[in-house]
């Protein structure tokens, strides 16, 4: 038996930030995402060789060890090494298991997509599958998160894990004491596929990790950083009208909301831009795009950029131009969130 899971990897269009400790927890935060069809696959076979086995093909990594309750961290796919710990404890009894789980991201690390916490999803929903675990949407995407964040140690928020979980488009309010309330949002066909046509994600060729941005951005907000605070403000409302602006199809309104949801995120964090990104950004602006922003916490990875569909070979032309490391994608938007299933 073999068993596999996808989830999909999310693209942030407004309130990115706000979903991050302290801030969410004192002031509430507010995201608007949705999925796109890049995914995050597991792989889990079930073995009987007393040996557990992680493989990330796309990192070209590979290690093995002696089945055991507790896989101590040595710096070798130690986030495989979390999953494994938290399930054996908390849905096997503390009794350990033999497998081998095998996994791929279509995205690079660091692409600012969300990545690692879509693949603890995917994770998590193989092993789930396979132990007939009872989790619904909520219980799986906070299982995640507690993994990541809490035992694993990474720094981040909590949207990438509800939406790998909940698919599609989700307005998302994060509170006090972990309470999260995702909103499902019922945008016209037409608005998805004006935003698809027009979407362009642009690979600025540099991957980056998250952590230290985050990390500026939450003791800007326990040091009461006035400009930092008063931007994170800006992003959650923006969040709001970016709302009504997918359920209404105010495109002109919508791209006005981009443009200074980047304004305000650049305030959150030293690092969230740089030479290179603003030179990518004026270049894109320049070619004809009408809006642009950073995914993910910034400083590198992926960019998005709506322009006029008929204008997007010319723009992509400019981003290259200016950065020939770089890789110009289209996207689909997905409906659905992650799925586990059985290959006999």
């Amino acid at each position: 038996m073999l068993i596999r899971s996808r989830a999909p990897l999310r693209l942030g269009l407004a309130g990115g930030g706000t979903d991050v400790s302290p801030y969410c927890d004192e002031f509430g935060g507010a995201i608007l995402n949705a999925t796109i069809d890049y995914y995050a696959y597991a792989g889990l076979e079930p073995l009987d060789t007393g040996k557990v086995e992680f493989i990330s093909a796309d990192l070209h990594a590979s290690t093995e060890y002696a089945s055991k309750p507790v896989l101590e961290s040595d710096g070798r796919l130690d986030l495989f090494k979390a999953v494994y710990n938290h399930v054996v404890k908390n849905f096997n009894g503390g009794k350990p298991l033999s497998l081998r789980m095998s996994t791929r991201v279509d995205v690079p690390a660091g692409s600012g997509l969300g990545s690692s916490s879509t693949l603890v999803v995917a994770m998590l929903a193989a092993y789930v599958e396979w132990l007939n675990v009872p989790l619904g949407d909520y219980e799986l995407a906070h299982t995640a998160f507690v993994i990541e964040r809490e035992e694993a140690g990474l720094q981040g928020g909590k949207q990438d894990q509800y939406a790998a979980a909940f698919g599609g488009f989700n307005f998302m309010e994060f509170g006090a004491n972990g309470r999260v309330l995702v909103n499902p949002l019922r945008v016209k066909d037409w608005v998805i596929s004006e935003l698809e046509a027009s979407l362009l994600l642009y690979f600025t060729g540099k991957s980056r990790t998250s952590a230290d941005i985050i990390q500026e951005q939450s003791q800007n907000v326990r040091d009461k950083n006035a400009n930092a605070v008063d931007a994170m403000h800006h992003i959650k409302e923006e969040a709001f009208r970016m709302k009504e602006c997918l359920l209404r199809g105010d495109f002109q309104r919508l791209h006005e909301v981009l443009r200074d949801s980047w304004e305000s995120k650049k305030r959150m964090a030293s690092q969230i831009t740089n030479e290179h990104i603003e030179r990518l950004y004026a270049s894109a602006l320049d070619a004809g795009a009408y809006c642009a922003k950073i995914s993910g916490a910034g400083g590198g990875g992926f960019m998005m950029f709506l322009t006029d569909p008929i204008q997007k070979d010319k723009v992509a032309a400019a981003l290259h131009a200016n950065h020939d490391g770089g890789t110009a994608y289209g996207c689909h938007f997905t409906a659905g969130g992650v799925q586990a299933w059985r290959v006999p």
